[in-house]
């Protein structure tokens, strides 16, 4: 089973992302990963989809949403010729004695410390998803309170591929 990240630029219309994850639903297809917003021009917004499956599942999700009217542009993320990222956010319980080694491994991984209270950290961590699983293989020894993951997001490298709308 391989993981397929596609970017997908769409029209900023009601229901079109109701309509992207009913596609997958009805086939029987899972999301790993769903992150969107909009764009510069308010009309259109990017979509970023993880899913997983074999080589023809994922040639098949990619033939049903170019199927889709609301459905501009995708691309392929592929590892190389695009950045992707992700976004956590991780709260832990932490005693005064334990915050130091927390900031620590924090700095190490260009983390922010956005919230500390008398029992426990919030950490802020960006980066690519290896980063970040890495970062919370090193919080095994502490209770993960709270955790929250964004999914991945990202655009292709250079500008040889950017669509233009009108």
């Amino acid at each position: 089973m391989r993981r397929e990240a596609l970017s997908l630029l769409v029209e900023n219309n009601p229901g079109v992302t109701s309509r992207i994850s009913g596609l997958f639903s009805r086939r029987g297809y899972n999301i790993d990963s769903f992150s969107s917003g909009v764009t510069a021009d308010p009309r259109y917004t990017r979509i970023t989809i993880v899913a997983s499956g074999d080589e023809q599942i994922l040639e098949q999700i990619e033939k049903q949403l170019e199927k889709l009217e609301d459905v501009l542009d995708i691309k392929k993320l592929e590892q190389g010729s695009s950045v992707t990222r992700e976004l956590i956010l991780v709260k832990i319980r932490a005693k005064d004695t334990e915050r130091q080694a927390v900031m620590n491994v924090t700095e190490i991984f260009h983390g922010k410390i956005v919230d500390v209270t008398h029992d426990s950290m919030m950490i802020e961590l960006v980066g690519h998803q290896n980063k970040l699983d890495g970062f919370l293989d090193l919080l095994t020894g502490y209770e993960i309170l709270e955790l929250a993951r964004t999914g991945i997001t990202g655009l292709t490298r250079g500008s040889q591929d950017v669509r233009f709308l009108d």
